[in-house]
């Protein structure tokens, strides 16, 4: 049997746990669990009207937003984890009509988007009663997802499988080494999936990596709104994204800070920026901002190009990083796209990305 090491507990590394044969391989994961973007993250599974100009990045964030009924189905994903609630998108008008016809268009590949409906100022609040009567989008396939949700669930399910779990900070001697409290650990394959702490991981091997950290900060509010759990998603115009969930958990994010490297310390600045993104779009802001809130914070890991690379690195070593803020899209497929290719030894994944090489020198 073979040893297997995933260093990253995030949305790759879980998921790719889990999707492992485990007849054929014995899998450890090593987490740290300090700054993970997913154990911070909430968000949006709304990929289809996007205006990035890099197909490649659309075809895996659309074929991503695809996966997920299967993924809902295999971990038993309940509606406070993921729930394919609906999207709202704010625009002004004449970008409403831009997106209606890019909707029509993605539609004929992409059947998952569901229904298209351009709503009427009070179709909007009817919608969702938090916003004022403003002109909207409504794509019913879109869905949300709690990242911390995610996690603690994928996690429970790989324990049960029998997946070794060390929540220790570790390093590469080489690309089949692992030093752990001073001591080697040699596995047969070693698989990278720790957002941006990937560039320092590879770095003793002399590799050098197109990859920077970001902060992102996202709020939640627990507010006393009982039928939050049946709301759309709403992608504001602007910075802030609100996200209902069940029992009154109203989630405004997220931050998308570049120059804070590491640091993890919640913030008034996010605050300030993130509530009055989303004031002039709310009924009656205090409904939520009076709650009591709390922070989420953790690091994104980008790329020069915002684009997601994986695959294998060498015999030994396969990476995955970049995932930026669409990570809880297309980080599940990701991890499985990997399991896939370590369970069956055929490569995939080329059609969706730019080449290893394009992202890492030696």
């Amino acid at each position: 049997m073979e040893r297997i090491a995933i260093i990253g507990g995030g949305i790759i590394g879980m998921t790719l746990a889990n999707y492992l044969d485990l007849n054929k391989f014995d899998v450890t994961l090593f987490d740290e669990g300090i700054g993970q973007a997913t154990s911070a993250s909430a968000g949006i599974i709304s990929p289809w009207l996007s205006k990035r100009r890099n197909q490649k990045w659309y075809q895996l964030a659309k074929d991503g937003a695809a996966f997920f009924p299967k993924l809902r189905q295999d971990y038993q994903l309940d509606q406070t984890i993921y729930q394919q609630a609906g999207t709202l998108i704010i625009r002004p008008e004449k970008q409403l009509e831009e997106l209606l016809a890019l909707a029509a268009e993605r539609k004929k590949d992409a059947p998952e988007i569901g229904t298209i409906e351009k709503l009427l100022p009070e179709q909007t609040k009817a919608a969702l009663p938090l916003l004022k009567p403003v002109p909207a989008i409504k794509i019913s396939g879109g869905g949300r997802l709690d990242g911390k949700a995610y996690l603690k669930r994928l996690k429970q399910t790989a324990e049960a499988k029998g997946v070794n779990f060390i929540a220790k900070r570790v390093t590469l001697s080489d690309s089949q080494t692992i030093l752990l409290d001073n001591q080697s650990i040699a596995f047969d394959q070693i698989i990278i999936t720790a957002g941006p702490h990937l560039k320092e991981l590879l770095a003793p091997l002399g590799y050098q990596v197109d990859l920077r950290p970001q902060k992102g900060q996202l709020l939640v509010f627990q507010t006393m709104i009982a039928d939050s759990g049946t709301f759309p998603v709403a992608m504001l115009d602007g910075e802030a994204d609100l996200i209902p969930f069940m029992d009154g958990k109203i989630l405004l994010g997220a931050t998308h800070e570049n120059e804070a490297g590491w640091d993890l310390a919640a913030t008034q600045e996010a605050f300030q920026q993130l509530t009055s993104s989303a004031h002039k779009f709310l009924a009656d802001p205090q409904q939520i901002f009076s709650a009591p809130m709390q922070y989420r914070v953790g690091t994104r890991a980008y790329t020069s190009d915002f684009a997601p690379f994986f695959g294998r690195l060498s015999p030994e070593l396969l990476v995955a990083s970049g995932l930026g803020s669409s990570g809880l899209t297309t980080g599940p497929y990701i991890g499985y796209l990997l399991a896939q290719q370590l369970n069956t030894g055929n490569e995939n994944g080329t059609i969706y990305q730019k080449s290893l090489q394009h992202y890492i020198s030696h």
